[in-house]
């Protein structure tokens, strides 16, 4: 009974994508979890935090447009009772009946790799013939700041599943997490200061995604401390306190530390395979773990885009290679994940939102790139209908060999809902001359594409 033909560790999206997978084409597959089936997105990371952003989000656009009755402030019960209800109050029965439902061994408990294409789950030892797949995702880095071993604070877990609003927070880091917990709690009606080292918040993004965040950000109390680095943590007065590099300070009831994630490669096992715990599994476009054809790896366990909706796009790659048996597939077909080298979607889920896809000005010249860049402000009568004052701006950027997009990114509110349209774009290699005849809806904020072509030269 201990025999599979696939085993999966990690039994989050990335794990169940992989696993339902190989399931579907007729594989023994066992999927193991050490915590709870569904995993981190589903407890505490995408589901909960979208969950308590939303409702900011609402009553903020109801309030854009005259004659919508709004209240003064969000109902912060109701607003965590929602956040519960997505999260099953962390019960994750459902997910498990899913996975039986979809032929699924389940296996609860921690898996090591103890030999090849074996896996030891609490002294129980499972055999693949086919393959192992790791999705044990990544958890947050802690950066070395002398003093922070030993004051209390929160990582994303706790931002995410926080029953009571602290009556004031300090933020560290200012990317995707930083900024997107910094608002929530705003929202909920805490003071909260969002400590970011660089010019900006965002740095990953265009710069100007970064501007109109930290807009939006101050607009609802946060103080926003920028190019200021934490150089030391304390309590005092029963609060958390960081020293900084300005000769300042900044304290708060919490402190949530948000300074990125590493790959989850602890207790794993993948040192007997010449691999480092703590660093990514690197693969290849078929998830197949360097100089072994047996173990794959899929999501934030192999250092690529640190996105759930990547994950998932890996491991179907993943569990079709398996199925299949593929070794050298041609791009862009099923068994590989070639997305993240040139197309990869992200939301910023602030007010305003930040919609990407592709590559930024910096990289797509560091690419080695001839491009051209468009900038606009989005200022059409949809965006001029959908709310006052609205206020946004797009960036198409064109490989002028190609004459085909590279990169778009959007920054303004509900703009997340154009970002699919561009990600087609840029995967199916539409060049400019035919996306003017994909005509845009009147009147929605998607004339920002016209308006673009038309600044473009067409």
């Amino acid at each position: 009974m201990d025999d599979f033909d696939v085993i999966v560790i990690g039994g989050g999206p990335v794990g169940e994508n992989a696993a339902a997978r190989t399931a579907a084409g007729g594989l023994r597959t066992a999927l193991v979890e050490a915590e709870r089936f569904g995993g981190e997105c589903s407890y505490w990371a995408c589901m909960p935090s979208k969950a308590l952003l939303r409702p900011g989000h609402a009553l903020a656009a109801a309030r854009r447009v005259p004659g919508v009755p709004v209240g003064e402030r969000l109902d912060v019960a109701a607003v965590l009772a929602r956040r519960d209800a997505f999260t099953s109050n962390w019960d994750d029965s459902g997910q498990v009946e899913w996975a039986v439902g979809a032929g699924l061994e389940v296996v609860r408990g921690r898996g090591r790799l103890v030999g090849e294409r074996q896996v030891e789950v609490d002294g129980r030892v499972l055999t693949a013939s086919r393959a192992v797949v790791v999705c044990t995702g990544s958890v947050p880095r802690t950066p070395p700041l002398p003093g922070l071993s030993d004051v209390p604070h929160w990582t994303s877990r706790d931002a995410t599943s926080a029953h009571e609003v602290p009556s004031s927070l300090v933020v560290l880091g200012g990317g995707v997490v930083g900024v997107e917990m910094a608002q929530a709690w705003a929202r909920l009606g805490s003071a909260v200061t969002l400590v970011v080292s660089g010019e900006r918040p965002l740095p990953r993004f265009e710069p100007f995604a970064g501007d109109l965040v930290t807009e939006g950000l101050r607009a609802d109390g946060v103080t926003v401390r920028t190019n200021v680095r934490a150089t030391g943590a304390s309590t005092a007065g029963g609060e958390a306190v960081l020293a900084l590099s300005d000769g300042s300070t900044a304290s708060g009831a919490h402190l949530l530390v948000a300074t990125g994630r590493q790959p989850a490669t602890f207790d794993l096992g993948v040192e007997r395979f010449g691999h480092t715990a703590g660093e990514a599994l690197p693969v290849d476009d078929t998830g197949r773990v360097a100089g072994l054809d047996w173990l794959y790896a899929a999501g934030d366990v192999t250092g690529r885009a640190q996105l759930t909706h990547q994950g998932k796009y890996a491991a179907r790659a993943v569990g079709t290679a398996i199925v299949t048996g593929a070794r050298s597939p041609e791009p862009w077909t099923a068994p590989v994940a070639t997305a993240d080298h040139t197309a990869v979607p992200q939301v910023v889920f602030t007010d305003p939102e930040v919609a990407s896809v592709g590559w930024t000005e910096a990289r797509a010249r560091d690419e080695g790139r001839d491009v051209r860049v468009v900038d606009l402000d989005i200022a059409v009568a949809g965006s001029s209908l959908h709310a006052d004052g609205y206020r946004g701006k797009a960036r198409m950027i064109v490989d002028e060999r190609t004459r085909t997009l590279v990169g778009v990114t959007f920054v303004g509110p509900d703009t997340a809902e154009l970002l699919h349209a561009a990600t087609i774009a840029i995967v199916g290699e539409v060049t400019v001359d035919r996306l003017w005849h994909a005509v845009p809806a009147y009147p929605t904020i998607s004339e920002v594409w016209l308006r673009l072509l038309e600044a473009y030269g067409l």
